[in-house]
This record gives structure tokens, C-alpha cells and sequence, in this order.
């Protein structure tokens, strides 16, 4: 028979203690259970249409549409690879495309020549629009938090006015401006617009870092004889490489990615960014699923790279200047 221990001064005994660090630990182990758990549910979330994409880019068209759908592919190939880097090498009229089948991974779109030249396309407007942020938004955010002016608080309050604006809204603004200056199907009509769509969260972002530096730097920079470049150069922008690495990024994944603006502003192969060039292989006479997975696949090459190589002060860099003290 089982002894019951009595305690007549009512403290916990031993043997209860024990009981409770069981659980300590069994609810410990549940709880990291369920984060774990989680955390796998959100990572196959993320990255089941990423491992998909590189899938299917490897397969054969009749290979993806079967049912039900293959993740391995049982003959992989580099067919739709090979398209893409030799499409302009030959000319593709309408008789070739309708004597291709589709199913046999052959099928090259009417559009898919224009694939790498609007890559490039694409590259230069993230490149120049990156550029040309550092260099009116880096002045524009340490002046308004460093220099105490009149009308400092109206403009930073309009900065992010325009900011909350929807795009589409500015489209016909834009159109008026780029047709006045003759820069329609120009990818210079990009660089204009994609900095008005930028700017604002760049000097966003730097105000709320600048601010949260403190202003005996700027003032012993002064003391030592530098001027307010000079200040701005060498004392606050190294201390600001996180809120930098993430405007760069903002930049230039606004910049790849946009759509609207491309399409209302480009109409020939030679301005064309990839998103719309990417868009027209779904407009052709047949639609091959391979081919446009192994575009998308060198789409987000270059994201991708850009995001690794800056990756550790992406967090720190969108969080910057959100606590103070």
C-alpha cells in the first residue's frame, strides 16, 4: 500500500517539488514542440512555390501538367535554359511556333528573345534608381533631422503623405510628366518615377535612424573643423550601414518588380523591363508552363544574390531608429 507523506507546517514536500519540475520541463519541451512546428508549416509555405519553380523548370511540359504533379523530375532537363539564352539567335515566326509541340518542351514564345535584354533593362533602372536614392535621399533625411529649420515638421509629415498615395492614382500625373519631357519608351521615364515612389521611405527610414544618433557627434564633428558634408560622410553615414542596406534593397526590389508604371510607359522591346516581357509569354498562341518556370527562375537570381550578400543588416536595418534612447 502506498504511504501518504504528511506535512503539518503545510510546505510542499519533496516529492511534489519534483512533480512540478516534471511538468516545468514537459511544457518547455511542448512549447519548443509547437514552435518547431510552426516554424516548419511557415518555411513550407515560403519555400514549396520556390522549390516548385525550380522544379518545373527542369521538367518537360507534359512532365508538369500530369497529374498528380511530380516534385522530382524523372528526366530532368535544360531545354528551356538552352531557349532563353538562344532565342535571338534565330529568327521565330508564327509558321515555326505552330509546328512546335508544346508538350515536348520545344515551344519557344514569340517574345522570348526580348528575355535578356530586359533583364539588363531592368538591372540598369534598379541600379540607377538605388544610385540616385542614396544621393537625394542620404542629404534630404540628416538635414531634416540634424538641422533645425522652419517648416521642418510640415515636410516630413508631406514625405510620408505622398508616400501612403496608391501608384495607380499617379499614373496619369506621370504620363503628362513623361510625355511633356519625350521620354516615353525610355527606361529614363522609369528611373523619374520609380524615384518619386521611393524617395519618401528612404528619407523615412534614414530621419527615424539620424535621429537616433546622437547630436554631440555632429557637434564635436563641427568642433573639429568639418562642414556639414563632412559630417554627414565620414561620422553618420558608416554608423548608418544597417538603414542604407535596407533602403538599397527597397530600392531595387521596387525597382524589379514594378509593374504598372513599366506597362503604361514602355511599349518596345528596347525599354521593356522583365515583368512585362515575363507577362507577354502568357499572351502567345500557346502557353508553355516549362518555359515561363525557367524564366521566372532567372528572374529571382538577382534578388536573391543582392539579398544574401546583404542579409545581416537587413532586420537591423528596418528596425533602426524604431526605439529611441
Amino acid at each position: 500500500m502506498a504511504t501518504v507523506q504528511h506535512n503539518p507546517a503545510g510546505k510542499p514536500s519533496r516529492s511534489s517539488g519534483i512533480d512540478y519540475k516534471r511538468r516545468g520541463e514537459i511544457f518547455r519541451w511542448l512549447h519548443r514542440g509547437i514552435i518547431l512546428l510552426g516554424s516548419l508549416v511557415i518555411l513550407f509555405v515560403v519555400l514549396a512555390p520556390v522549390g516548385w519553380l525550380v522544379s518545373s523548370s527542369l521538367q518537360t511540359e507534359a512532365e508538369i501538367v500530369s497529374v498528380p504533379p511530380h516534385w522530382i523530375p524523372d528526366e530532368p532537363t535544360l531545354k528551356n535554359f538552352r531557349a532563353i539564352f538562344t532565342a535571338g539567335a534565330e529568327e521565330v515566326t508564327y509558321e515555326t511556333r505552330s509546328k512546335q509541340d508544346p508538350a515536348s518542351g520545344n515551344y519557344i514564345p514569340s517574345t522570348a528573345r526580348n528575355l535578356l535584354p530586359a533583364m539588363l533593362n531592368s538591372f540598369i533602372v534598379a541600379t540607377l534608381v538605388v544610385i540616385l536614392n542614396l544621393l537625394v535621399g542620404v542629404p534630404a533625411a540628416y538635414a531634416m533631422a540634424k538641422i533645425r529649420f522652419l517648416g521642418r515638421s510640415g515636410s516630413v509629415y508631406f514625405i510620408l503623405t505622398t508616400r501612403v498615395i496608391p501608384d495607380i492614382a499617379l499614373v496619369v500625373p506621370f504620363f503628362l510628366v513623361i510625355k511633356n519631357l519625350g521620354l516615353l519608351d525610355n527606361i529614363l521615364s522609369l528611373v523619374i518615377t520609380y524615384l518619386a515612389v521611393t524617395v519618401p521611405f528612404t528619407v523615412f527610414i534614414l530621419i527615424q535612424y539620424f535621429e537616433g544618433l546622437p547630436d554631440e557627434l555632429d557637434k564635436a564633428a563641427r568642433v573639429d573643423g568639418c562642414s556639414r558634408f563632412q559630417a554627414m560622410t565620414k561620422v553618420y553615414l558608416p554608423l548608418a550601414l544597417p538603414s542604407l542596406v535596407a533602403v538599397i534593397l527597397f530600392a531595387f526590389l521596387t525597382s524589379w518588380n514594378e509593374f504598372l508604371l513599366a506597362l503604361m510607359f514602355t511599349q518596345t522591346a528596347q525599354s521593356q523591363t522583365l515583368p512585362i516581357v515575363l507577362a507577354s509569354f502568357t499572351s502567345d498562341f500557346t502557353i508553355s508552363f516549362s518555359f515561363i518556370n525557367a524564366a521566372g527562375l532567372l528572374a529571382i537570381v538577382p534578388p536573391v544574390i543582392v539579398a544574401i550578400i546583404f542579409e545581416r543588416y537587413i532586420v537591423s536595418g528596418l528596425t533602426a531608429g524604431a526605439v529611441k534612447g
